[in-house]
């Protein structure tokens, strides 16, 4: 397969007509055809689809036309593209042949056919037909008139999708009214497309076993590269080597490449709490299957301690990975592997937009004391499962039941037809975390759809959802809450007396002792607290802070750039002291062991240097633009010259 990976674009793919599979390499490995040539949507991480979703497709055009006939026993694949949720490109005998949706609104899937798909199912369809007359010209992404439909054949909703025929052509549709109304409405059809019939080959029977044969030596190839680079890195170093294994696809198969590199590794599983079942029985049933050392990392009850403070992740604002995943991994590592691990992971470029620039070694700065390997990087999901299915690989069960990816059940990342799914599969854990959302929403006066719609997802929402809460006139703003807010009172502004000065009110959720203010702001200046009046200077290099046990905060400086700098570092101080979630990742990072978690964070003035390592490895440092909006309001307050009480943001 060729990627170009533009936002958009296309991707050239190629298929044996032979065997009745897509080609990943140059040629098929079986016969030998160099294929034919057909393109998908940017960035093409084509999967097979396999177990339950093979059900999910067939039933799409059982419903639509009335038979699945063409595509029963043949290899069909599935590539993700843009869309509110759920989207997937289906490809079948060699080419795009429709789309199916999740219609977030109905919640459930929808069919959209392409010409390929209108080219299969023209003359076996028996329902969903539509015949038009009269009509003349370039009819494409045309509108017909009711007394233009001469002929319809079964029933349909609106919105449905149609097999259009007009004398020898044919091509895919989208009913506009029911088919009760068709002949009467003056915008009865919307035609996608319309055209002669393509000479396209119809594939034979076909499965996983065509699909491997197929490409064979592709995958050994990759393979062999792959056990090159992990062996060529690890030779002649000391550190243990282990594997992240998530019991997701691409873990597995980089637990193949490390153990063809250098045997059987040890296996590193972050039971976040939040875990399917099947997942934590699979993982360590192949752990004890090939007889490897399990090392599990639990976060126990984290996610639920620290929700009611944080509020639901979201995808922009992942604050459950850094609790739940690297404060239990960190604390793991550094008890298992006192001197460091080279730990071989499954990431992939395709995966994610933040995976994209990912190189074959790299480090997670709030993990240390481990190397990662990334040996499939540039793989494709295709690639991933040819792979484990050419090794025989014991693979997660739940991919069977129609999940994409598998994570924690409730990841805002997850999409909200996989939601569904495990409503499916798993009616407790999805009404615990329906009730707490509905719960959350009611709290904040935010409407049922806030949950029911997946807004929640996000912290701020993308264009898509901004449309979807437009269309549906639906206020997504929570007007009250615990989460933390912060009210500007005066952005950096000119002093009678000479300097810059800035004042703001922070409130938390959390209300810890203000000797915990006091150790954080230990971290970033030289401090005098009075603990009995709850108050704090703390001097800086380039400006001075007041800190009152109210959450005043007020900055002096010498310009504006440094009171804005002397604010920041003082806001994040603050959030590290109320709302520190314990993880234990700061004082792993803190090069003169100054720091220990004690109900919170707590720094040893007699050890500490103020090197900022601990404010870097913080995960709430990491999303300060998510949990509070001040940089936003500093900069609008002093274009403004607002008054005071002018800005207030609530998060």
């Amino acid at each position: 397969m060729q990627r170009n990976n533009v936002a958009h674009g296309k991707e050239g793919c190629l298929w044996c007509d032979h065997c009745g599979t897509l080609i990943l390499g140059l040629k098929c490995s079986a016969c030998g055809s160099e294929g034919r040539g057909f393109e998908i949507n940017s960035p093409g991480d084509v999967r097979p689809c396999m177990g339950d979703s093979v059900d999910s497709v067939l039933g799409l055009f059982r419903e639509a036309f009335g038979t699945s006939e063409p595509l029963e026993g043949r290899m069909m694949f599935l590539n993700k593209i843009p869309g509110e949720d759920r989207t997937d490109e289906i490809v079948a005998h060699g080419d795009v042949i429709g789309v199916m949706r999740f219609d977030i609104r109905l919640n459930r899937m929808r069919l959209e056919i392409r010409q390929a798909g209108a080219d299969l199912f023209r003359d076996v369809a028996v329902k969903n037909l539509v015949t038009i007359a009269n009509m003349s010209g370039h009819l494409k992404g045309k509108t017909v008139p009711g007394a233009n439909v001469s002929e319809v054949i079964g029933e349909f909703g609106r919105e449905d999708p149609l097999i259009v025929k007009k004398a020898l052509k044919a091509g895919p549709g989208t009913a506009l009214v029911s088919s009760a109304e068709v002949r009467t409405s003056d915008r009865a059809i919307k035609i996608r497309d319309l055209g002669v019939p393509t000479e396209r080959p119809l594939s034979p029977a076909s499965g996983r076993k065509e699909f491997t044969e197929a490409n064979s030596a592709h995958l050994k190839t990759l393979e062999s590269n792959a056990v090159s680079d992990v062996r060529s890195f690890v030779k002649g170093k000391k550190q243990p080597v282990t594997v992240s294994f998530s019991g997701g696809k691409d873990s597995l198969a980089a637990f193949e490449i490390a153990k063809k590199a250098i045997g059987g590794p040890e296996l590193l599983f972050i039971d976040t709490g939040l875990e399917f079942p099947e997942t934590v029985e699979y993982v360590r049933r192949f752990a004890s299957k090939n007889g490897l050392r399990l090392h599990v990392a639990e976060a126990g009850n984290a996610f639920w301690e620290n929700v009611g403070t944080f509020g639901p992740p979201a995808k922009d604002f992942r604050w459950c990975c850094k609790v739940c995943k690297l404060g239990p991994i960190s604390d793991t590592i550094s008890k298992d592997f006192p001197q460091g691990t080279i730990t071989v992971e499954g990431n992939r470029t395709l995966e994610s937009f933040s995976r994209s620039g990912i190189g074959f070694v790299s480090k997670n700065p709030f993990v240390p004391n481990q190397t990662n390997l990334n040996p499939v990087r540039s793989w494709s999901a295709a690639e991933i499962w040819g792979y484990i299915w050419m090794r025989g690989l014991d693979y997660n069960p739940l991919y069977d039941r129609d999940f994409e990816r598998i994570g924690c059940y409730l990841c805002a990342s997850c999409l909200a037809s996989e939601w569904r799914n495990t409503k499916r599969i798993h009616p407790d854990k999805y009404e615990k975390w329906e009730k707490h959302l509905h719960a959350y929403a009611k709290e904040r006066n935010l409407p049922p759809e806030y949950v029911d719609l997946g807004f929640w997802r996000w912290k701020a929402l993308p264009p898509k959802m901004r449309l979807l809460a437009d269309e549906l006139d639906l206020r997504m703003e929570p007007s009250k809450g615990k989460e933390m807010s912060l009210k500007m009172l005066k952005g950096a502004s000119p002093c009678a007396a000479g300097g810059y000065s800035m004042e703001a009110v922070a409130t938390f959720p959390m209300n810890r002792d203000f000797s915990y203010v006091d150790d954080a702001l230990r971290t970033v200046g030289d401090t005098k607290t009075s603990t009995e009046f709850e108050i704090s200077i703390t001097r800086m290099r380039n400006g001075k802070a007041k800190v009152f046990g109210g959450g005043q905060i007020s900055i002096t400086a010498e310009n504006k750039s440094d009171a804005e700098a002397v604010f920041a570092r003082t806001l994040k101080a603050l959030i590290r002291a109320e709302m520190c979630t314990q993880c234990g990742i700061c004082a792993k990072s803190c090069p003169k062991k100054a720091i220990k978690i004690s109900g919170g964070m707590r720094v040893d003035r007699d050890r500490c240097v103020k090197c900022g390592k601990c404010e870097k490895s913080c995960m709430l440092v990491h999303y300060y633009d998510k949990i509070t909006s001040s940089g936003r309001a500093t900069a609008h307050d002093s274009r403004q010259n607002a008054s005071p009480n002018a800005i207030k943001r609530r998060i």
